[in-house]
């Protein structure tokens, strides 16, 4: 444990069966360990861990507080029973968490290998292998270490290993020794081997190494086809031996398996610093009731001295106020209880549970489900505001097919009827002559066909590149039956489609092809292989057919391979450009493909160039990079393919709603301009209605910032004339303005009395023109950003990245196109820097880890590029879709029930403790506590924890169908709108009123009180049992008030906890106890004798009321004046199921008036079912909304409006669609009606709650029936047809209803 730690290596130096020589360099031996302790330091590193949070060390500091007997008025135990519970709970976690990473790594460590020791194979444990042994692999092991191959029993040295455990690749790859050691398959002439390996040092790249074999006075290049990695399994290979290079903790695969860097959630930072305020304040009541100690010792106490002296060591008042500190400091500690921390974790772990549980997101076809695979960002998943997205196996299948190709300047694929109008598709091609094809492939021009059974020479070169030039490995099952392994599904779309049309790749060595060409065998001299990386863009082959002429083979990214084309190829590589455009605005991914012929002589003098690059070694990639790209030039032009990529089920419903949440979407991908753009229409990320697609493709830095000029001031112009628009048609008081992506200015809805005089202000006072940033946030959803890679890469620039992001985030969509991973990375970082905004990354490659890792919150598709993505991923799950579900479910839920959990639970505890606080008063500052010791100690362990986590597990505000329904619910978690700093003083304020009724109620009315025989009740114990019963009692029906959504779980636990006060309350008191432990338990009866009291019993319920009554009001009112969306979304559905009841008149008030529920089941169309709810929810949410979020973008601005009052509200009407937006998804029926404006004519029919006063003259106030206020306060409850939850399909609907219905 205590080892020092070697000096990081520069390089490696391994010498072959040399044990000793290897050994002075401390290499790790080949032991691995993920687990955190062993049995002696368990206890100790496991304590100093949990010491390392602030509220454990605060609690233990407060513990030896208690023990000194000057300061405690408290018992030991209230603090170190719930201190050493909770540290126990996280202790046996921990314990069993690091059990199963043990049991893990003896799993591992133990496995058997053999190893050449003195020339002979001994079985070993993996742990007792050592850098510089050589190991024998068998067919179907896993590789022990990362070893250098040094032979096989396959021919050349071949061997072939799957990657799953690395990558998440299941296809097989082939590696292969070097020649010279590719004989010595004899143990006997491995034990003679003695070469010495010099490479890199241990790192995380798993496709690179570097390194070089010095044997025989030679030297010899090595590269990763070289090695075999830790966590492979040999496959289809009797047997090869491997040289250990890197063990243990120093392979590749234990350093891929580093931390990822611990996320935090804006809730938790949020909460750390309310703690230390907290604290602050326990710090002023300590100064406080210190100063009072003083003051009253001085004062009062000094009376007393002769009969009632200070204890020693006390010896003047000053000293007696420093003791009082501090026991007050004891006695108040419970403001923050230290089951606070606990119970978040519960939480989380619950709503993590509940996402591994939905079968809504689970994939039947890949039998997966949705994975959290962090408890710690739940609630976040309801604040996102960025969504970053890869295109590739993301928004798309990922399932790649042959669609079109361009030969020669003739482009195949598209199949015109005989009229010669529009394409058409009929029966795909019959292959029956080739009995090698493929049966699942399918393509319809028979063109292509007959072109090859014709033998056109390019077209038979186009087949014959698309069989040679790939790294697909073939295995023939059975005769006739090939099946094709390849790294990427593009590469085997182009090979099988090379398969059918004749020419077959049947197999592959080291050094050959073979493809079967329109039924005869031809074998291929491989000479080289130039293989694609993200910066090539591009693969090349070069190989000899059987006629000796040699030939080099390209296919790749077009921009990259038009550059290294012959001059003579213009002609066609204009015809074969306007093809690729015409394919990629179809959505297809193309590649262009070319040839080149080379010499003998060229194939020599450039092997000679290439032989001297892999020999490098330094900058070996480099140099290797220069050589290909000198043979790749001079190329002659073949054509170009067209695959296509299909949409995931669900993409364009799952953008669109996700949208109408506020929520913008970036796309970064690889793929080229045309096609990325064509996918964002189909997936409608861009729209026809757009005002305007601007495309940033400037290749210098000047030319990209004047495009992000140029668009920002065509934005700033149509957000000129709008507000000019707005200015000259205000008027009639039901119009209102859309600002894009369904934002409303101002509310539409009100009356007729108050909006006159707000157009008396408008017209009195017109504000400043707007600066730039407010004018392009106004018109956020009318346009779109269209960039290059080459040029993100300037726009990424520090002097340029501000004005990329304004732009940017001025639009509705912006897609990304032919970006790096890094780069990909980059703009997620730039959003987080700047726009203070919860970003999530979702992708499925390897590509997408660097994005995913760098933003709050990562999620990974498990789709077709392996598992590198969902590794890295905080959650997972197969399908894009399922993301609609995760935020607006199951993250708008998890964020709800953390801040009513949060709101609660600092609520209790503030009415809790401050009663001492105002005891002290009356008590002589002496800090003596209200309640008993057990009281204090079970007040959080028992009597309030549980109803208060049922709340926070399962609580809900609206079913989840109305959560995908209405996406604008989404919205108060983006402006974290529920649990704030406003929301948390509202809380405490809450609980100090509660304190102050629960001390003052009870003592004004004991002061005087007598029992029934006349002896005073005016006594401590009647006064604590009283005031502690009441507290119970209204923190219990607080809980029930604040529960939107009951289960047998929460009544158990509310009216359980309740119950358990009043049992353990009588036990406490009881002879039985004060006979065992009288010392303890010294106040037999007096639980008995207070609650026998019926003014006791008035006494607690006047309490009750006088806490509770204002909460009512409160609520009230607030439901009258300022609803929230949720509140009407409830109300709908109250409405609705009365509406189902035979006789039922649910929404009628008292004067008499229609509420909406008829307009919603009246028959009439979608579009003002929707505008009536859109027009109660904005009339007093949309606007106040749209000004936090106003103020959350930007800086006040001078003049700007000063509150939801002042914006526009009687602009002219956008069409109806745009303010049923804040609904999300709608029938399109009765399309006239979108561009109908609202008037004074409709305004009865959507006013929400029943009608106006008959005077018409009212303020705002609304009419509500007591049955709908009550089930507003209390959760819906009550209703006869209750909302079951998530698993519930809800009533049948009604044939008049719209989709809104369930």
């Amino acid at each position: 444990m205590f080892k020092e730690k070697p000096p990081p290596e520069e390089e490696r130096r391994v010498r072959a069966n040399d044990r000793e020589y290897n050994e002075k360099f401390q290499y790790a031996n080949n032991c691995i360990m993920t687990s955190k302790y062993n049995i002696i330091t368990f206890l100790p590193v496991n304590l100093f861990e949990q010491f390392q949070e602030v509220a454990n060390t605060y609690f233990l500091f407060l513990l030896i507080l208690q023990l000194i007997p000057q300061i405690s008025s408290l018992s030991w135990f209230t603090t170190i029973v719930p201190l050493v519970l909770v540290l126990s709970i996280t202790a046996v976690k921990d314990a069993t968490d690091d059990y199963f990473r043990h049991k893990s790594d003896n799993q591992v460590n133990n496995r058997q290998s053999q190893v050449l020791i003195h020339g002979i194979l001994q079985k070993e444990k993996w742990m007792n292998v050592r850098v510089g042994d050589i190991i024998k692999l068998e067919n179907n092991q896993f590789v022990a270490a990362d070893l250098l191959l040094l032979s096989s029993s396959e021919p050349h040295g071949l061997c072939y290993i799957e990657t799953a455990e690395l990558d998440g690749e299941t296809n097989m790859k082939v590696r292969q020794s070097l020649s010279v050691t590719s004989e010595l398959g004899d143990p006997n002439n491995l034990a003679q081997f003695d070469g010495e390996v010099i490479c890199e040092p241990p790192n995380n790249k798993l496709d690179r190494f570097c390194g070089t074999l010095y044997w025989r006075e030679s030297k010899y290049g090595l590269s990763n086809q070289n090695m075999l990695l830790r966590g492979c399994v040999l496959r289809n290979t009797e047997s090869c031996y491997g040289l250990v290079i890197f063990a243990g903790p120093d392979t590749k695969l234990m350093q891929n398996s580093g931390r990822t860097k611990f996320k935090r959630t804006s809730i938790d930072r949020l909460m750390n610093t309310l703690v230390l305020w907290i604290f602050g304040f326990l710090v002023c009541m300590g100064v406080i009731l210190a100063i009072g100690n003083a003051v009253w010792e001085k004062e009062v106490g000094s009376l007393f001295q002769s009969y009632l002296p200070w204890d020693p060591p006390v010896d003047n008042f000053l000293f007696s106020a420093f003791l009082a500190f501090w026991s007050y400091v004891i006695i108040l500690n419970t403001v923050v209880p230290i089951s606070l921390y606990v119970s978040v974790e519960v939480i989380r772990l619950g709503h993590s549970y509940f996402i591994n549980w939905d079968r809504r997101m689970y994939c039947q076809r890949r039998n997966t489900p949705a994975e959290a695979r962090t408890t710690t960002l739940n609630e976040e998943l309801g604040q996102v505001e960025y969504i970053f997205s890869d295109k590739t196996g993301t928004l798309t299948q990922n399932i790649m097919t042959f669609n079109k190709c361009s030969i020669n300047g003739h482009a195949y694929g598209e199949v015109i009827d005989t009229l010669g109008t529009q394409p058409k598709r009929g029966q795909p091609l019959d292959f029956s002559f080739n009995p090698l094809a493929d049966p699942d492939f399918c393509f319809y021009d028979q063109s292509l066909l007959d072109s090859v059974k014709l033998g056109e020479p390019l077209v038979h070169e186009f087949f014959r590149l698309l069989s040679l030039c790939h790294t697909v490995m073939s295995e023939e099952k059975s005769e006739g039956e090939l099946v094709y392994k390849a790294q990427s599904p593009d590469e085997g779309a182009l090979v099988t489609a090379a398969r059918n049309f004749g020419f077959v790749f049947r197999s592959r060595t080291p050094s050959t092809v073979t493809v079967q060409e329109l039924g005869r065998p031809v074998t291929y001299t491989l000479l080289a292989i130039l293989d694609f990386n993200n910066i090539r863009k591009r693969m090349s082959v070069i190989v000899r057919n059987p006629e000796g002429k040699i030939r080099l083979y390209c296919k790749g990214a077009d921009t990259l391979l038009f550059e290294r084309l012959h001059p003579c190829n213009q002609d066609l590589m204009n015809v074969t450009s306007d093809h690729l455009n015409e394919y990629a605005g179809d959505g297809l991914r193309t590649l262009a493909l070319a040839y080149r012929d080379l010499s003998e002589q060229q194939w020599e003098d450039w092997a000679e160039l290439l032989r001297s690059a892999e020999r490098a070694t330094d900058c070996r990639e480099d140099r290797l990079a220069a050589v290909y790209e000198e043979v790749e030039q001079d190329m002659m032009l073949l054509g170009a393919t067209a695959i296509e990529d299909k949409l995931q089920e669900g993409v364009p419903e799952t953008i669109a709603i996700l949208s109408l949440a506020n929520i913008k979407i970036w796309v970064l991908t690889g793929d080229k301009q045309e096609t990325a753009v064509n996918i964002g229409y189909s997936c409608k990320m861009l729209t026809d209605d757009m005002t305007e697609v601007f495309h940033i493709s400037g290749h210098t830095v000047q030319s990209v910032r004047e495009d992000l000029r140029r668009a920002r001031e065509r934005m700033m112009e149509s957000a000129r004339s709008r507000d000019g628009g707005k200015e000259e048609g205000m008027e009639g008081w039901g119009e209102g303005c859309s600002l894009g992506n369904g934002f409303g200015v101002g509310g539409v809805g009100g009356g007729a009395d108050w909006q006159p005089q707000r157009e008396e202000k408008q017209q009195g006072s017109v504000p400043p023109p707007r600066p730039p940033s407010t004018l392009l946030d106004s018109i956020a959803g009318e346009y779109a950003l269209v960039i290059s890679g080459h040029s993100l890469a300037h726009a990424l620039e520090a002097d340029m990245e501000q004005e990329f992001l304004d732009t940017a985030c001025a639009c509705k969509a912006v897609i990304c196109c032919r970006v790096t991973p890094l780069q990909k990375a980059l703009v997620v970082e730039l959003v987080k820097k700047h726009k203070k905004a919860v970003t999530l990354a979702i992708g499925d490659g390897a590509n997408d880890v660097s994005m995913i890792k760098s933003a709050h919150i990562g999620v990974g598709i498990s789709g077709q590029e392996g598992i590198q993505a969902v590794l890295a991923s905080d959650y997972s799950f197969s399908q894009f879709r399922f993301l609609q579900r995760l935020l607006l479910v199951h993250g708008r839920w998890s964020y709800l029930r953390m801040c009513r959990f949060l709101c609660y639970f600092f609520y209790k505890n503030f009415a809790f403790t401050m009663v001492h606080f105002w005891f002290g008063f009356f008590c002589g500052f002496s800090a003596q506590t209200v309640y008993d010791q057990y009281f204090i100690t079970l007040y959080n362990i028992v009597y309030t924890s549980l109803p208060v986590l049922a709340m926070g597990i399962f609580d809900q505000d609206v079913p989840e169908q109305r959560s995908l329904e209405y996406p604008k619910l989404y919205e108060p978690g983006q402006l974290n709108l529920l649990f704030n700093k406003r929301e948390f003083f509202i809380c405490i304020a809450q609980g100090i009123y509660t304190s102050v009724v629960l001390f003052f109620v009870p003592y004004g009315v004991l002061s005087q009180a007598s029992r029934n025989d006349g002896i005073p009740l005016a006594d401590y114990q009647t006064f604590a049992v009283t005031v502690a019963t009441s507290l119970v009692i209204v923190v219990s029906v607080q809980i029930a008030l604040d529960t939107g959504y009951w289960t047998a779980i929460n009544h158990f636990f509310v009216w359980g906890s309740l119950g358990a006060y009043f049992t353990i309350l009588f036990a406490m008191h009881s002879n039985i106890l004060f006979s065992i432990f009288p010392n303890q338990f010294c106040f037999a009866g007096s639980a008995q004798n207070t609650l026998g009291q019926p003014v006791v019993w008035l006494t607690i319920a006047l309490a009750t009321v006088v806490c509770i009554v204002p909460v009512l009001a409160f609520r009230f009112l607030k439901l009258d004046l300022k609803p929230q969306l949720s509140d009407t979304v409830r109300y709908t559905q109250l409405v609705r199921q009365k509406k189902r009841k035979p006789g039922g008149r649910g929404g009628r008030g008292a004067g008499g008036g229609e509420g909406f529920g008829e307009l919603i089941t009246s028959g009439k169309n979608m579009r003002l079912s929707s505008l009536a709810l859109a027009t109660f929810a904005s009339r007093h949410s949309a606007s106040w909304i749209d000004t936090l979020r106003k103020k959350k973008q930007q800086a006040a601005q001078p003049g700007g409006e000063s509150s939801p009052a002042a914006a526009p509200t009687a602009a002219p009407a956008a069409p109806l669609s745009t303010s049923s937006s804040l609904l999300g998804p709608q029938e399109a029926v009765a399309e006239e009606a979108a561009h109908t404006p609202l008037g004074p004519a409709c305004s009865n029919a959507v006013t929400p709650t029943l009608a106006r006063s008959p005077g018409g003259d009212s303020t705002g106030g609304w009419a509500v029936n007591l049955g709908a206020v009550q089930e507003a306060l209390f959760g819906w409850r009550g209703v006869g047809a209750r909302i079951s939850g998530a698993s519930s399909p809800g009533p049948p609907p009604i044939a008049e209803e719209s989709s809104l219905t369930e």
